[in-house]
């Protein structure tokens, strides 16, 4: 989190609560102007809240630009969401590369979702190439031994 003064601390802290206490419209209220201002956690969880129309009327487009510029800044529950929006193809192309990318850098920072997630998709075929051996390398590294054993 960036330095704050104690009075902005308090709000983020705040917003940041609302947003976890499911009190949607207070948390945009309180984090929006945080997330303007470039903070990533402020731009995750704005992003979340367009995405979905959490408190708010869904914006798909904020939302995948707040999400985009937060995952941009190394935030890696926004790189998870990112990968998401592109394997999913909410509000753009399907796009199996660069969802591979997005969660790549995600599970980099050790979201453990990420890597099942694309180990999935290489077992799979699923947006991108079959590919087992990648599948097994990414079960692997999620924790998933067993299930990259039986890949052979």
């Amino acid at each position: 989190m960036t330095d704050y003064s104690d009075d902005d601390a308090m709000s983020m802290a705040s917003g940041v609560a609302a947003f976890e206490s499911r009190e949607f419209s207070k948390a945009m209220r309180l984090l929006n102007p945080f997330a303007d201002q470039g903070d990533s956690e402020a731009q995750y969880r704005v992003a979340t809240m367009s995405l979905y129309g959490l408190g708010i009327v869904k914006n798909e487009l904020q939302g995948f630009k707040m999400m985009k510029s937060a995952a941009e800044q190394g935030h890696a529950l926004a790189q998870h969401g990112l990968g998401f929006i592109y394997f999913e193809g909410e509000c753009v192309e399907q796009n199996g590369e660069k969802a591979i990318e997005w969660f790549s850098k995600a599970a980099e920072q050790g979201m453990l979702g990420s890597a099942t997630t694309m180990a999935m998709m290489y077992e799979e075929g699923n947006i991108v190439p079959q590919d087992f051996e990648k599948a097994k390398h990414w079960y692997s590294l999620a924790g998933f031994d067993d299930k990259a054993g039986e890949l052979g």
